[in-house]
């Protein structure tokens, strides 16, 4: 599926995006996942590259404007025995590239997302925000998220 607003265009990610991506997480202060653009980390993106692509669960999407990648989110498509089995769109790795914040293409990323979800049947739409991300939380509440559960993590390597 491929959208095109203005002068962004939202579109699956390909393997020639991966660098532009890699150097997206990597500038990201707040993130605090190690992301790297040191050349022997690269094999690590591609890998999870592929797994992400083979999966006909998981899509990895990009912003591009004028050729270039100014913003990436993923979505994954998971179902439980939970809301009667119904399914629930998961948003992963929300990022827009610092100098194009503030110009709707974190907005535009999240009604694709939102489209995605409902044209997937999915019952519910959800994502998870860095508790430090203050600013992230203003944006998605805006857009209609409400925060509902709080959130564990156990880092396992």
């Amino acid at each position: 599926m491929t959208v095109e607003l203005p002068d962004i265009l939202i579109r699956e990610a390909r393997r020639d995006d991966l660098q532009a991506l890699v150097a997206l997480f990597a500038a990201d202060a707040l993130g605090g996942h190690g992301d790297t653009t040191d050349a022997g980390a690269f094999s690590d993106y591609a890998r999870a590259f592929a797994v992400i692509e083979a999966s006909p669960e998981q899509t990895l999407y990009v912003a591009e404007r004028g050729g270039e990648v100014v913003g990436t989110f993923q979505t994954m498509l998971t179902t439980s025995l939970t809301g009667r089995g119904s399914s629930a769109m998961i948003i992963e790795a929300v990022q827009t590239r610092a100098d194009m914040r503030g110009q709707g293409i974190g907005a535009l990323m999240i009604e694709f997302a939102i489209a995605e979800a409902k044209g997937r049947g999915a019952r519910l739409l959800q994502l998870t925000s860095n508790a430090v991300r203050k600013d992230a939380h203003r944006f998605y509440e805006r857009l209609g998220f409400k925060p509902s559960h709080l959130g564990f993590k156990m880092v396992l390597k």
